[in-house]
């Protein structure tokens, strides 16, 4: 697969908020917010959420050291819960570079993983993993490059505490990550529609419907109709929903998939497991 499409990202946790079990959440998956990106030799992890577990399990399965780009989207409890339970942090070949454009000059991405890790909160300090990674902060809106040759713009969220989206382009394609953010009252936000423009993947914030919206304004999420507005305005191919609220059972993603179609053809809903390419296809 990694041959054949050398630029794809596949997910590990699709829930926000908090992570859900049962049998209603069984097909979509029940872990917050994590996505592995692989750009050629590349690896890109976004925020480590629950699904940060699975994934670690997954590359330390393979049994080379794990060297990788891991960028946080913000700081949130469900965006940060892995973080302590990723495998290749207790591996000392381990080599991973932590990035956050969104916690201003008075915080630090380490203070705050820090705090999560101190007792009584859990029994293993953060300074026992940091021999590891290393720390990359930025102002939301600059231009990065992790890796030589590859390009990743940010942008600011509109978020209670911040927020940082990002787009990833390599090899002349475009997959970008845009969670969590509150639309405006109208009209579009016009730097996301700025990041995202021409973009061939957009996995988006769609926590709301717009029949539920209005009862959590001001929460810092969106809907799934507006994803598809903004990409339908900015010329997004794929508009990927995305950061399923914990009350989405199975059905009802059904029903926003089958909706979300109807309205927008390249449109998908993400599941845990599921890869996906710049062009739409589901591996």
């Amino acid at each position: 697969m990694t041959d054949d499409h050398p630029f794809h990202v596949r997910f590990w946790g699709v829930r926000g908020s908090i992570a859900t079990t049962g049998p209603d959440t069984l097909r979509y998956g029940g872990n917050t917010t994590c996505l592995e990106m692989r750009c050629g030799p590349h690896l890109l992890i976004f925020d480590a959420g629950t699904g940060i577990r699975l994934l670690g399990a997954a590359l330390e399965a393979v049994g080379d050291p794990t060297t990788a780009d891991l960028f946080f989207t913000h700081t949130h409890i469900d965006h940060v819960v892995g973080f302590p339970f990723f495998a290749p942090f207790h591996d000392k070949r381990s080599r991973i570079s932590l990035w956050e454009g969104h916690l201003g000059p008075d915080l630090t991405l380490g203070g705050v993983l820090g705090c999560l890790m101190t007792a009584p909160l859990f029994p293993v300090p953060l300074r026992g993993l940091e021999r590891c990674m290393d720390y990359r902060k930025f102002t939301a809106g600059q231009v990065l490059e992790p890796r030589p040759g590859l390009i990743v713009r940010t942008c600011p969220l509109n978020h209670p505490n911040g927020g940082t989206g990002y787009r990833v382009d390599y090899a002349g394609r475009s997959i970008c990550l845009i969670t969590d953010t509150e639309h405006p009252a109208l009209g579009r936000d016009e730097t996301i529609a700025d990041l995202v423009r021409g973009a061939d993947v957009m996995i988006y914030d769609a926590t709301y419907s717009d029949a539920d919206y209005a009862e959590h304004v001001g929460w810092g999420h969106s809907t799934w109709e507006e994803a598809l507005r903004l990409a339908d305005y900015a010329g997004v191919r794929h508009p990927v929903i995305f950061h399923h609220a914990p009350e989405r059972t199975d059905d009802m993603l059904d029903g926003i998939a089958a909706a979300a179609r109807a309205r927008h053809p390249g449109a998908l809903v993400a599941r845990e497991g599921q890869v996906i390419t710049p062009d739409g296809e589901v591996l």
